[in-house]
């Protein structure tokens, strides 16, 4: 019926009251939700559907579409009255009476389809209840901006929604993280909603041309404007955002005078052209480039042209239209430049959900295209500075972005114990599964990937099992974002992986989901950890850190070839294995090739000198911990032991026995 694999997988839920598809910007999501919205008005009963959009510009993904052309069973028709986004004015915040009344009126009428923003759907709850919505499908484009925060109106609303339970939700979002500074819905209401989830994998391994997406991150001295050029190549078309005015990058000359200096370091410029509103600007070698400023909103008609002269279908398809974006705030969510090779980001982005907007404009399928990048440009902390380590939680916070980056472009994990056989559909090598060996299956179309791990731990709940399916993510989201576990495991020589991948996770796992049993926290914390260091491991692999040669930032379908070979490489895969390994160790191993050594050296001298003091629940993990190596060794660790983790397990078991004495005394 003209569906692609994302929207076949998303029809086939179309049923559901709840539906929240997570799926990668440029997969289709609009084109997706008219084949569900088609079939909840034909076949389903609901009266109207209601789509709602973050801002104006976005509404255009949802005009009419001749879906029977395809094959599909109907065309998916907006009547112009109602598409609200079309209507003239800004994007507002404030009451729009007129757009409010519209609403109104569409929900008394026998049409069928309304596209309206965030905010004009916002106010017409407001004024008309929640009620006035029943036996409706309320679509939310673009997902994340909905938060669970009290201060989020659209959250609490959708959350009244789903407490009178009689309208249908279909969310769409292409940067779903809880692991953000508030979570977009509680886990209540979650849990109400079915997921369909396509991966930035199955993505790019659909792709005709894109096959491979690089992540990194180039860290630099003095001024940006000085060290952009090493990483801005005229040959790329690429979107530049500058720093915000409050990052640290800032060079506090005025937004105008960066892309200036920008342009200036590119070439010699030339004007304007008449018809765009692109600079034009001659490089060295004599070859011109189109430049779209997005930044100076000082003359508005002249920003208009440029926005115009961008979003013109007629120019969709010419590669040579622009060379270069350059923005500060625009050009991120919703932004369709298929040709866009390099997404370069100067100074840190704390939304994860904004890094992955960014990154989503380089992703797009185009001929000739066979590889996208993205980079964060980084000041490097001043080994000058007194607050040193102060300056450096950017940094930290970069690599942690990086790192989940990594992690929502690596293959899925299917893990399983030793000799639980082959799973269907999974390709196990030329000579097939074999019993008692080290086996990893993959399957190509879906970037999946089958280990068997000795000791592992299954679990046994259904909510245990959907964490481990769906929700590794987002727990691997909390560890990498704690800033302790980036210190310690990064710069601290001194700390025994297990204390990160045992300890430190097992926490996380516990607070996350207090409600699952001992057993099956224990297999969400063995899953998470698995899922992290394999595709460190890989990465480690397919990028030649180990021979010390190779690009830094290789993020692609090279990861399965890197980690098969890693798998066939130790002679059993099993879980003590992948426990001892330090997840960060990779991402130190690219931050040591990027970042000045003396500034290096002394970041891990003021890290290494904080003491970390075992606290009582760390202590009352390790006596546990202790307990389980006696009944596998026939002994407790030992103080003197020349083995870091046992000697560790050992401190834990005198540091709960002080504490339990301690309570004793004062009990």
């Amino acid at each position: 019926m003209g569906m692609r694999p994302m929207q076949e997988r998303a029809y086939a839920k179309r049923g559901e009251q709840y539906l929240l598809i997570k799926s990668p910007p440029a997969s289709g999501k609009s084109r997706a939700l008219m084949f569900i919205a088609l079939d909840k008005l034909h076949n389903q009963g609901l009266e109207q559907a209601i789509i709602v959009v973050p801002e104006k510009s976005i509404g255009g993904s949802f005009m009419d579409e001749s879906l029977s052309k395809f094959g599909f069973w109907s065309d998916w028709v907006v009547k112009p009255q109602w598409n609200l986004c079309n209507a003239p004015g800004p994007d507002e915040e404030r009451v729009d009476p007129s757009k409010i009344k519209a609403v109104g009126q569409f929900l008394a009428s026998d049409d069928k389809v309304l596209v309206c923003t965030h905010a004009t759907f916002r106010f017409a709850v407001e004024q008309l209840g929640v009620e006035a919505f029943d036996n409706r499908l309320i679509a939310v484009d673009e997902f994340h901006h909905v938060s669970a925060s009290e201060d989020s109106r659209l959250g609490s609303q959708l959350t009244e929604f789903i407490r009178r339970d009689k309208a249908h939700i279909v969310a769409m979002t292409g940067s779903y993280f809880r692991g953000d500074a508030v979570p977009v819905l509680t886990p209540e209401d979650e849990a109400k909603f079915e997921t369909v989830t396509y991966t930035y994998y199955e993505q790019l391994n659909g792709y005709e041309h894109l096959k491979a997406l690089n992540i990194g991150y180039f860290f630099y001295t003095g001024r940006y404007l000085e060290a952009i050029e090493a990483v801005l190549d005229p040959d790329k078309k690429t979107i530049v955002h500058i720093p915000s005015v409050n990052a640290r990058e800032n060079p506090k000359i005025g937004k105008v005078s960066e892309v200036n200096h920008i342009m200036e370091a590119l070439g010699e410029w030339t004007g304007v052209d008449d018809a765009t509103g692109f600079h034009i600007v001659r490089l060295p070698n004599g070859r011109t480039l189109r430049i779209a400023d997005l930044v100076d909103d000082t003359d508005l008609a002249q920003r208009g042209k440029v926005l115009a002269a961008l979003k013109d279908p007629s120019h969709r398809n010419n590669r040579d239209h622009v060379d270069i974006i350059i923005a500060l705030g625009m050009a991120k969510e919703g932004f369709d430049w298929i040709w866009c090779e390099h997404a370069l980001t100067v100074g840190y982005r704390s939304s994860l959900t904004e890094i992955i907007q960014i990154i989503g404009r380089a992703t797009r399928d185009a001929p000739g295209k066979e590889s996208a990048s993205f980079t964060n440009l980084i000041a490097e902390p001043d080994a000058s500075e007194a607050a040193v380590v102060g300056a450096i939680n950017d940094t930290l916070k970069a690599i942690a972005a990086s790192l989940l980056m990594e992690q929502v472009l690596a293959p899925r994990f299917t893990f399983t114990p030793k000799n639980t056989g082959p799973l269907e559909g999974f390709d196990y090598g030329p000579g097939g599964y074999k019993e008692g060996e080290t086996n990893v299956g993959v399957r190509e179309a879906t970037g999946q990937l089958h280990f068997e791990i000795k000791g592992l731990v299954e679990p046994k709940s259904d909510e245990a099992q959907r964490i481990c399916k769906e929700d590794l993510n987002e727990v691997i989201t909390e560890f990498v974002q704690d800033k302790n576990n980036l210190e310690q495991g990064m710069f601290n020589e001194e700390t025994v992986p297990q204390e990160l991948t045992q300890l430190k996770m097992g926490k996380i796992v516990r607070d996350r989901y207090p409600e699952l049993s001992e057993e099956d926290q224990e297999a969400v914390r063995q899953h998470a950890i698995a899922a992290l260091n394999l595709t460190q491991k890989a990465k480690e692999i397919a990028s030649g850190i180990d021979a010390g040669k190779g690009d830094n930032d290789k993020v692609n379908t090279a990861l399965i070839d890197g980690v098969r070979k890693f798998a066939m490489d130790v002679r059993d895969l099993d879980i003590d294995l992948i426990d001892s390994i330090n997840p960060f160790e990779t991402a130190y191993a690219v931050l040591a090739k990027s970042m000045n050594e003396t500034v290096l050296k002394q970041v891990q001298s003021v890290i290494s000198a904080k003491k970390v003091k075992i606290s009582p629940e760390e202590a009352r993990s390790l006596a546990n911990r202790a307990v389980e190596f006696k009944r596998q060794r026939g002994r407790l660790p030992e103080i003197t032991s020349q083995d870091a983790w046992e000697k560790r397990m050992a401190e834990g078991v005198a540091a709960f026995a002080r504490y339990r004495a301690q309570e004793k005394s004062n009990g």
